[in-house]
């Protein structure tokens, strides 16, 4: 159902925000699929069926980011999810990723907590989407409020799909504005 054009990947490390170099980079990147959108162009009731066909393809994506980012499971402290729908879409086939590339991160990442940040838009080729990421146990962690973008020079075309996941091994780069502080994460229900 879901034909894949391409597989993209983003990974940059950061040694700094303009203050120290910090003691170990942070490693923040994208993984992104371009798929055909088989409701391009048409209302179609019952999109079920067409999110649980993404469910393979969301653990594809995270498995491809975790590989690209050369990184462990525990090592990842923030994740984040988007879809970019070309113009013939509608924002409900965005959507559709939110279990499939959410849950697609829980499979590869574990026991993670903390609902999967996600946001979504219709637009152009070549589109730059923001991502928001928080922290994978306890949203309320604002050193891990971040974002993350991704856009594909000839992508979306009017009848595709681009569904991206992105993960970081940590928060914001010298993160100092208070609230809870992931070493104080209790994870116990996704919040604190």
């Amino acid at each position: 159902m879901w034909k894949v054009r391409k597989f993209v990947t983003n990974v940059e490390d950061v040694l700094h925000d303009r203050g120290p170099d910090l003691a170990k980079p942070l490693r923040i990147g994208t993984a992104a699929v371009v798929v055909q959108n088989p409701y391009a162009g048409k209302y179609v009731e019952d999109l079920m069926p067409g999110m649980e066909a993404l469910n393979a393809l969301g653990r594809d994506v995270a498995q491809r980011l975790l590989k690209a980012l050369e990184a462990k499971p525990a090592e990842i402290e923030a994740y984040g999810k988007g879809a970019i729908v070309g113009a013939d879409g509608e924002l409900e086939h965005g959507a559709m990723w939110h279990p499939s590339g959410g849950w697609g991160m829980r499979a590869i990442l574990g026991d993670t907590k903390a609902i999967v940040p996600a946001g979504k838009m219709v637009g152009p080729v070549g589109v730059r989407l923001m991502m928001p990421l928080g922290h994978v146990n306890a949203a309320y962690v604002r050193s891990h409020f971040h974002t993350v973008g991704v856009s594909i020079d000839d992508a979306p075309r009017a009848d595709e799909i681009v569904y991206a996941l992105g993960m970081a091994t940590g928060g914001r780069p010298h993160a100092r504005l208070g609230g809870l502080a992931a070493k104080d994460i209790k994870g116990e229900d996704g919040l604190r």
